[in-house]
C-alpha cells in the first residue's frame, strides 16, 4: 500500500491527501518484479441453497473441493446449481435440565428427590 501524507503545498490545494513517494514501501511499479509470475488460476462457481453464487479462485493444478462455504450466508455451497447441498441442521439450545431429563427417567428423578429429602429430614 502506498503511504499517504497530509501536507500543505499551496493555497489552492490546502487539505488534500497526496501520495508521498518516499514512503511507498518496496520498490517497483507494481511489485511483480519481486514476486515473479503468478500461477495459472481457475474460477469455479459454487451455489448454496439460498441461490447465492460464489466463484473462488484456485490454482490450475489444485484439487477443487466438492463444497465451499457461502460467504454471504455461511451455508455449504456445491458445484451443481440445481442441486445445492442442504443447509446444516441446527439444534436448539438445551438447558441443564433438558440434559438431565435425557439421562434420567421421571421415576429415577422421583427416587433421587425422595432420597435427598430423606437426608435433609434426618431419616437416613
Amino acid at each position: 500500500m502506498k503511504a499517504l501524507q497530509h501536507h500543505y503545498a499551496g493555497s489552492n490545494d490546502r487539505g488534500k491527501w497526496q501520495r508521498d513517494p518516499r514512503k511507498s514501501g518496496r520498490g517497483g511499479a507494481d511489485g511483480e518484479a519481486e514476486r515473479g509470475e503468478s500461477a495459472p488460476r481457475i474460477r469455479i462457481s459454487f451455489w448454496c441453497s439460498n441461490g447465492h453464487e460464489t466463484q473462488p479462485s484456485f490454482a490450475g493444478d489444485a484439487q477443487v473441493p466438492d463444497t465451499w462455504d457461502c460467504p454471504r450466508c455461511g451455508f455449504p455451497a456445491g458445484k451443481d446449481r440445481d442441486s445445492p447441498p442442504d443447509p446444516p441442521r441446527t439444534e436448539p439450545y438445551k438447558t441443564h435440565l433438558a440434559y438431565v431429563r435425557e439421562r434420567r427417567s421421571d421415576a429415577d428423578g422421583e427416587a433421587i428427590l425422595a432420597e435427598a429429602l430423606a437426608k435433609l429430614r434426618g431419616e437416613i
